[in-house]
């Protein structure tokens, strides 16, 4: 067999299932039968308004799957193993790398946007990015270990303090993993804020112990009668919930920005003047990766999917077929379908 199925972008709205050749692995590759492939929100832009890097390009970072082949100079994996895989494929030389920080490589490549990705049958993926998994994780939970990692590496960003409260902007697929694992790290009151009631409901069933719908409440005027967070977790990335993240802390406050931002934000004197005398720390979190690559939260994020901290089936609110091609990505940028992960079973 030399030809696999996969869903190949062309252009802005162009994304067709076809037949291409199975790709070829290096010695130092293994070759993964996907069995499933969740939609990242980056991958809207690239199916659906025509920013990637270059045409033809098979998305898809979010999967996990099964050894089909092994190169000659791999040693930890065999024909048959289990598997999730870290999309990131850092240079390794670069001054970033050699620091022991991978997500800051300036010469990186990644799966799914600056080479092919996993929206199809099979892919080739260097050894150190494989992960084994366990027999009782199954493979729609492992497709969620990536977003998990970048929810365990943004709330890492500030040292956290057990019992503390903290409220997170935004509840799609980031910000309700990051409620998660806050919860599992030990804070204490966690309010989640979106405009969404169905995403608030699946909040509160994930933990939340307050859900706020800023459509319909004064988000800054409530969180002060009932007390300002120690911490903001930003993952909405719009200008509205960035200003609120910042308002919204106690004095001595951290902010942590994850979401990425689609409009210009402008910070006023007002909101800077917080920053300046609240003496407020404000971080931004990039991907999901540390060191020994591909780093501790990947293995957080396993363990966390065992131990039930993480309950990954109440976000697979849509399950696909290759088939459904373009459908699928409508899905995810639907409001009107409420979905919160939308997940290609291959």
């Amino acid at each position: 067999m030399s030809k696999m199925k996969a869903l190949v972008v062309h252009g802005k709205e162009d994304v067709r299932l076809e037949e291409v050749n199975i790709p070829t692995y290096a010695e130092n590759q293994v070759l993964v039968k996907v069995k499933a492939c969740g939609i990242c929100g980056s991958d809207l832009p690239r199916a659906l308004d025509g920013k990637v890097h270059e045409y033809p390009i098979i998305l898809g970072h979010e999967f996990s799957g099964l050894v089909e082949e092994v190169g000659s100079e791999v040693q930890n994996f065999r024909k048959g193993d289990r598997v999730a895989i870290a999309p990131l494929l850092p240079c390794g030389h670069c001054e970033y790398c050699k620091m022991g920080k991978p997500m800051m490589c300036e010469e990186y490549s990644f799966l799914g946007s600056r080479e092919h990705g996993a929206m199809a049958e099979y892919v080739a993926v260097k050894e150190e990015n494989v992960i084994k998994i366990p027999d009782e994780v199954d493979f729609l939970s492992a497709a969620m270990i990536e977003p998990i990692t970048v929810a365990l590496h943004g709330i890492d960003r500030v040292p956290l303090r057990s019992g503390a409260t903290a409220v997170v902007f935004g509840a799609g697929t980031i910000g309700l993993l990051t409620l998660q694992c806050l919860k599992a790290r030990g804070l204490g009151k966690v309010y989640v804020v979106d405009i969404v009631d169905e995403k608030l409901q699946m909040a509160k069933k994930m933990g939340a112990d307050d859900i706020i719908n800023a459509k319909d409440i004064d988000v800054l005027s409530y969180l002060e009668t009932q007390g300002k967070p120690e911490y903001a977790f930003e993952t909405a990335g719009t200008p509205i919930t960035q200003m609120q993240s910042i308002e919204a802390v106690q004095k001595l406050g951290k902010v942590v920005f994850i979401g990425t931002a689609t409009k210009e934000f402008k910070l006023p004197p007002k909101s800077f003047e917080k920053i300046l005398r609240g003496e407020l720390e404000i971080t931004g979190s990039w991907m999901s990766y540390s060191a020994p690559f591909p780093g501790y939260e990947w293995e957080t994020a396993l363990q966390y999917i065992k131990e039930k901290k993480i309950t990954t089936d109440l976000f697979l609110t849509h399950i696909s077929d290759l088939s459904e091609g373009l459908n699928a990505f409508y899905t995810l940028r639907d409001p009107q379908a409420n979905s919160i992960k939308v997940m290609f079973k291959i």
